[in-house]
């Protein structure tokens, strides 16, 4: 029964965020959504103030002061009115690897026609983007709000004195260290881009892994990487990393219109394809030197724009998303699907191999979003069926180029995240059947009990979904393998990983002692930072099998040194059982604030938006708390809180006994792990916040005296606690350039966010007291 609720639950969470038909599938016409005014921040003098406060590290002045058309002097004047540096620290690639930060901080600053001229960029390729890049519209919520053109005015006396108010906060709470550049953004791309001397691949340590290890970049660029090879999505020196902690695959996402022609049934396909193909022979070549295979992710056949069909409406299947499914079967699709695998399998020698999910959030076949009954060809046949034909037409494809290619096929949404137990043997025998290791694993958090309906760290797998797909994969003779994630997941994906040795650690052995995997698809777009967490899944695997304490010991011993690694053990302990308490429900993970932790601004009013998809949290509480009451989702924030600051002590007293040669990392693993402390603190106190003003809003004139004093008291701790956790994580991502970013999400909050907050929380309180 609890499975049964959590399937309906994580459909009726996810469904909304896909069926966007509000979004245009017109490539020139910007979505728009629901019509509804942006929200402005009322600790700023003007919306002006707030836009160059909010771009002032994130784009060159210059560059804004075009967007006004105003020298660029002025706005530095606004600028350093509000405290900030006149010459600002900009980082150079920002751009090209932060766009999607700064879409996220102008999304309720800007119109379009001054959002695409802010980023250089045709309303065409933001229209692309919205719709590909990892479903950045419904990150943003699928609705763009309404914001008229903003223009530079010179400071009314108003607004300079809220423009000095809000210098002398600045001046206060951060002084000299406002002007002091910090660990440039995105320097962690520059320090791993080049070979460590002495780092050693697994393989030359201990002979051939005994099965396939598969992360995806950390400094990728998720839109088009193959189109332009400056944006190297795998340097040289994150694959030695990644090969010396025991990863032999990664992967990069396609799209085969992109990568192969369309022939004569499709001309229109195929662009620039012989560029990226001559630039995937490239890489696949340069990782072969570190024993690498690079493996393409796939979702097709792409649904396409209802003007694709008009002269070929025989192909066309069911709509959804705003696109029209190219039905899989038509012999013309199937045709050109299994023939643009086999040209780009025998156009790239030594391709790893495909990893492919049939019913992902993108429509792809006409059973894949389960509607396949509204198409005229699938409409007799079952969801089973038109399943593993799409498989058997990628199977087929990829080994008519290449027969050694691994052919990987995810188990992600089948039944709705049921049982798949019907389509497995209708499978080739070829293929690797891949599930989430540890979905639908019963739970229990703070008396709610739930299922697990996503990655997970802090339920520690496998669950009753995977094991008997895997057991009945096996004995027809189909490989498997876990998808899983060991260095971060949705729960807190913002920091490249968590210290959680202890979980991850039994994880691997569970899974070893459960079943006979061939392959672990270790991280989405998160997870690929080449950590000790993976270094650890490695090790696990030798033979004959270690004990997890020998492994846990002597990764200690290797990273903190004999007087630290009891410390570290200590540590690695009390974090992993504290994370163990994480509310966890796909709403939390998929709206709460708790990637962006101390980042997310507080409001004084309802702001009546919903927390949006891995996005913008907004306040909404209601949104992020699942089917947790809010007290009880706050108090579990904070239990883990609570509990990995004892971690994070035992670790700072690991770190003095460290030798010297080895604290570089070791001080890299505290600073994540404080970073974490902090944002579970944060979520604890906005939710709080968020709850005690509500409730006096509600009340109004009827509140009795004490409940006000109450709820004003708890928000006030709310806002006194936010300004000590923003300032301490300010000082940390000032440090170090890997917090607060995720490969696809990029920079969810600048260190400038962190002043922000202050600043923010600061004029609440002033409100308080009025």
């Amino acid at each position: 029964m609890v499975l049964r609720v959590l399937l309906l639950g994580v459909m009726a969470l996810i469904l909304p965020f896909m069926l966007s038909g509000d979004a245009t599938a017109d490539e020139g016409v910007l979505p728009q959504g629901e019509v509804r005014p942006a929200l402005t921040s009322a600790h700023f003098p003007s919306r002006m103030h707030e836009f160059v406060f909010r771009n002032w590290n994130a784009v060159a002045p210059e560059k804004l002061a075009a967007l006004f058309d105003t020298p660029a002097e002025n706005l530095t004047a606004v600028a350093v009115s509000m405290g900030l540096p006149a010459v600002p620290v900009v980082p150079p690639q920002m751009m090209e690897r932060g766009y999607v930060t700064i879409i996220r901080r102008n999304w309720h600053l800007l119109p379009y026609e001054q959002l695409v001229a802010l980023l250089e960029m045709s309303p065409e390729r933001l229209s692309v983007m919205l719709r590909e890049e990892d479903f950045l519209w419904i990150k943003l919520g699928r609705i763009k709000p309404q914001c008229e053109v903003l223009r530079y005015h010179a400071p009314t006396p108003e607004d300079t004195a809220r423009a000095a108010a809000i210098k002398t906060i600045v001046d206060a709470d951060f002084g000299a260290a406002i002007a002091e550049p910090g660990e440039p953004r995105f320097d962690f791309v520059r320090q791993l881009a080049a070979p460590r001397p002495g780092i050693v691949p697994v393989q030359d340590q201990q002979g051939a892994l005994p099965f396939e290890r598969i992360v995806y970049s950390y400094v990728s660029v998720y839109g088009d990487p193959l189109l332009n090879p400056d944006l190297n999505p795998y340097p040289d020196g994150l694959l030695q990393r990644l090969a010396a902690v025991g990863i032999n695959g990664v992967w990069l996402h396609a799209v085969l219109r992109d990568l192969a022609p369309g022939g004569g049934a499709f001309p229109e396909f195929g662009e620039n394809h012989e560029t990226r193909i001559a630039n995937l022979r490239a890489l696949v070549d340069r990782a072969r030197r570190y024993g690498v295979k690079i493996y393409l992710y796939i979702n097709e056949p792409r649904a396409m724009p209802e003007a694709f069909f008009e002269a070929r409406p025989e192909i066309a299947g069911v709509t959804g998303t705003g696109l029209r499914a190219m039905c899989t079967s038509h012999p013309a699709v199937q045709e050109w699907m299994g023939g643009a695998l086999t040209h780009i399998f025998r156009e790239v020698p030594g391709l790893g191999g495909v990893y492919a999910i049939t019913a992902s959030e993108n429509l792809t076949n006409c059973a894949s979003h389960g509607g396949w009954s509204a198409c005229p060809r699938c409409k007799d046949r079952s969801d089973a069926e038109i399943l593993a034909e799409a498989v058997r037409i990628i199977e087929e494809g990829v080994h008519r180029g290449d027969p050694n290619a691994n052919v990987l096929i995810s188990d992600w949404g089948w039944r709705g995240h049921g049982d798949a137990t019907e389509i497995i043997p209708k499978l080739p025998e070829s293929v690797w059947l891949m599930s989430v290791s540890e979905w639908s694993l019963p739970i229990e958090r703070g008396g709610i009990s739930s299922a697990v309906g996503e990655y997970s760290i802090s339920a520690v797998g496998p669950g009753p979904r995977a094991l008997p797909h895997w057991k009945l994969a096996e004995s027809l003779g189909q490989k498997t393998g876990a998808e899983i994630q060991f260095n971060n997941t949705c729960e807190i994906a913002s920091l490249p990983y968590l210290p959680v040795m202890d979980l991850v650690a039994e994880h691997c052995s569970n899974l070893l002692g459960a079943a006979d995997l061939d392959a672990m698809f270790i991280g989405w777009t998160m997870g690929g930072y080449p950590s000790p967490n993976l270094h650890l899944a490695q090790r696990l695997s030798r033979k004959p099998a270690p004990t997890i304490d020998t492994v846990l010991d002597e990764m200690a011993l290797e990273r903190f040194g004999p007087e630290g690694a009891p410390l570290a053990r200590t540590a690695w302990t009390q974090m992993s059982n504290a994370f163990r308490e994480y509310p966890f429900h796909i709403s939390v993970v998929y709206t709460s604030p708790v990637q962006w932790g101390a980042a997310n601004p507080l409001y004084g009013e309802k702001t009546a938006y919903g927390a949006t998809m891995w996005g913008i949290p907004y306040d909404d509480l209601n949104g992020w708390r699942g089917p947790y009451p809010p007290e009880v989702f706050a108090a579990q924030f904070e239990k883990m809180a609570e509990g990995w600051r004892t971690g994070v002590n035992a670790m700072a007293a690991a770190l003095e006994k460290t030798p010297v040669n080895l604290r570089e990392d070791a001080d890299g693993d505290l600073r994540l792990a404080r970073a974490a402390a902090i944002h579970f603190q944060s979520v604890a106190n906005q939710a709080r916040f968020v709850a005690a003003r509500d409730a006096r809003a509600a009340a109004g004139d009827a509140a009795t005296p004490e409940d006000r004093t109450r709820w004003i008291g708890e928000m006030r701790q709310g806002l006194e606690s936010e300004i000590t956790l923003a300032k301490a994580l300010y000082e940390l991502t000032k440090e170090d350039s890997r917090i607060g970013f995720e490969p696809s999400c990029q920079y969810f909050y600048l260190p400038l966010d962190l002043v922000e907050k202050v600043i923010n929380c600061r004029w609440l309180l002033a409100q308080l007291d009025a």
